[in-house]
């Protein structure tokens, strides 16, 4: 009688069920937790944020102040002391196999909740049900898993349904999404896209997008990514139930202004990390450049700047002190190279300098352009080129 209830499934039966079950606690909280709520990169219509609620509350027991608030102070000191769960201050194993118990104990910071918690639900369900009884939620799920597939399938369903969360989120996306898999994007942190396919965890595989473009409701950026969680959003929106208010900037050329003005600005700034990819392809071409003709005149040259290339598009604060060092003693080899990695840094400050005028920012990049074409450089002419063809 243990292994039975209203439906009799076999074994195989019983997997599906608990994949299927799992992946819409998934989908809640890639949709309602991540895009909507910690980061406002969609609207929902109240029936799906509620049924997303409702489903965390009887299968995580997650609260939804504590989820956005933590998720966004990871955003705010990435890689830092104060990160709740980076695997580049805490170490791999740590955030892999015990995510779950950083999360838990962030969640008891008062002050990160003020702070980060501002916009989540504050009514009358949140207050009474959600926040202070979400243990409910759990013991209702096992005793409708029990009654649906018997006791022991039941419990064995509702401990999958517990355990899922934990691992694939707080565990493989803030610990592999932070230490292992390829970037499309150089952001400041060490986000990486695990894999380009953001089936099982509904997307977020797409780490190093998200972190590039946080406010996007959209995770995949390249044409051969696939993001189930916006293949939902877009469901849902034709249901009527979802408003995407953000997506990724994809960038528009026309023809190059004889001078870059406020638009360009704009249109740079907020395609600031296809502009880091552009330049970065352009660094390479460089240096090979420079390799190749080194090996011909001076092969002693060209073997001291064969580590180069791996540090071209690192900052320096990234690097440890060795690694800077050699930075340094490689590119004190080439003077084209030399320009390049600094210019690179000039490039950065444009949207970096939080304080500067609209004013101050478009004279650097013109003064930027200028110098670049004035170089002497191909690459760098041809890259100010570019720059200026930015919409």
């Amino acid at each position: 009688m243990l292994f039975s209830g209203i439906l009799d499934l076999p074994w195989w039966g019983l997997v599906f069920v608990t994949l299927a079950l799992t992946h819409v606690s998934i989908a809640a909280v890639t949709i309602y937790l991540h895009r909507h709520q910690a980061h406002r990169a969609l609207d929902l219509h109240p029936l799906a944020s509620h049924f997303f609620r409702l489903w965390l509350c009887l299968t995580t027991g997650m609260v939804t102040k504590e989820w956005a608030a933590i998720h966004r102070k990871h955003h705010a000191k990435c890689e830092t002391r104060d990160d709740p769960h980076s695997p580049q201050i805490y170490g791999i194993n740590r955030v892999l196999w015990g995510g779950v118990f950083l999360y838990v104990k962030e969640s008891y910071n008062k002050q990160t909740l003020e702070r980060y918690g501002h916009g989540t639900p504050d009514d009358w369900l949140e207050r009474n049900i959600y926040s202070n009884r979400a243990k409910i939620g759990l013991i209702v799920m096992g005793l409708v898993n029990m009654g649906l597939f018997g006791v022991v399938p039941g419990l064995l369903i509702l401990a999958v349904q517990i355990a899922w969360i934990p691992f694939w989120a707080a565990g493989v996306i803030n610990g592999i999404g932070h230490y292992w898999g390829y970037r499309n994007w150089a952001t400041p942190d060490a986000s990486t896209n695990i894999f380009p396919f953001g089936i099982l965890i509904g997307g977020e595989e797409l780490h190093n997008n998200h972190h590039a473009y946080g406010s996007s409701a959209k995770l995949s950026n390249r044409w051969y990514e696939f993001d189930i969680g916006w293949a939902y959003i877009r469901m849902l929106e034709m249901l009527g139930l979802a408003c995407v208010k953000k997506i990724a900037p994809k960038p528009r050329f026309t023809e190059a202004k004889p001078v870059a003005d406020f638009e360009t600005l704009q249109a740079v700034i907020a395609c600031r990390y296809d502009v880091l990819a552009k330049y970065a392809k352009s660094f390479k071409k460089t240096y090979s450049e420079e390799v190749r003709a080194l090996r011909r005149f001076a092969p002693h040259e060209a073997h001291l700047l064969k580590d180069l290339k791996r540090w071209l598009n690192r900052d320096e604060q990234q690097m440890c002190g060795e690694e800077r060092a050699k930075l340094a003693e490689a590119l004190a080899r080439s003077e084209k190279l030399s320009t390049f990695y600094a210019m690179r840094k000039e490039l950065l400050a444009l949207w970096e300098r939080s304080n500067a005028s609209r004013e101050q920012l478009l004279k650097q990049l013109q003064d930027w352009c200028r110098r670049a074409e004035e170089s002497g450089i191909r690459q760098l002419e041809e890259f100010s080129l570019r720059l200026r063809s930015y919409a």
